[in-house]
């Protein structure tokens, strides 16, 4: 499958390096491609700059998002929440319709500090206003209540025994997404229902931020535990 994958973060990287693994054809979508491939130094998040990270990946390609999204079959929103809507917008909704689109971003909001708010929270998420925006979109949530490395390598933890949601308004997407996280190894997907209940697995990351300032690790997902009949 051909796929862009917008952001070229920690979470776009890892997304981007597991599905040219898998045999997609993955372009790394950004801003300005020029800009992103002539940095030589970290990141303000202290990462090796993208063109080092692509020299050891050099099957996955780098556009501007209109040119990433226009030869995709799948796009996967990796950039900031407040980048989101402005990443996508440069794509253009004409190359975005018809296509599956998966969110995997968080609404945080670093405005006044640390730690982070949501925004939107509560009656509307990111990924409804993405739905709203980009109405010919199928636009499906997951994998925003995991770090990046678990995203692409359940088995890191617990054996990939711990859960991952999906939620979107069109089944035929939520399948073709379901396919790729059964093939990153995850086990226990969870349909959560429609665009809404991306709120829910959106409100999980305050209680995220918490506990990884507790454990000292990002190392930890949800176990949705079922009882027995």
């Amino acid at each position: 499958m051909r796929i862009a994958v917008f952001g070229t973060g920690t979470v776009g990287r890892a997304l981007a390096g597991a599905l040219a693994e898998r045999g997609h054809e993955v372009t790394v979508g950004t801003r300005d491609p020029g800009e992103t491939a002539s940095r030589t130094g970290p990141d303000r998040m202290g990462r090796p700059p993208f063109s080092e990270w692509q020299a050891g990946h050099p099957e996955v390609g780098l556009a501007d998002y209109a040119g990433a999204a226009g030869s995709a079959e799948l796009v996967v929103n990796a950039t900031s929440g407040a980048g989101s809507l402005p990443a996508l917008g440069a794509a253009g909704a004409a190359r975005l319709a018809g296509k599956v689109l998966v969110d995997v971003s968080n609404p945080l909001d670093f405005s006044q500090g640390m730690p982070p708010v949501l925004n939107p929270v509560n009656t509307d998420s990111l990924a409804e206003r993405i739905q709203q925006a980009f109405p010919g979109a199928r636009v499906v949530k997951t994998l925003n209540t995991m770090n990046a490395a678990l995203m692409v390598d359940p088995g890191r933890l617990a054996g990939g025994d711990h859960s991952v949601f999906l939620s979107g308004d069109d089944a035929a997407a939520k399948d073709t997404v379901r396919d790729l996280l059964e093939s990153f190894g995850h086990r226990d997907i969870i349909d959560l229902g429609d665009i809404t209940s991306a709120r829910g697995a959106e409100m999980w990351l305050p209680l995220w931020l918490r506990l990884y300032g507790v454990l000292g690790t990002a190392d930890f997902n949800i176990k949705v535990v079922r009882g027995v009949e």
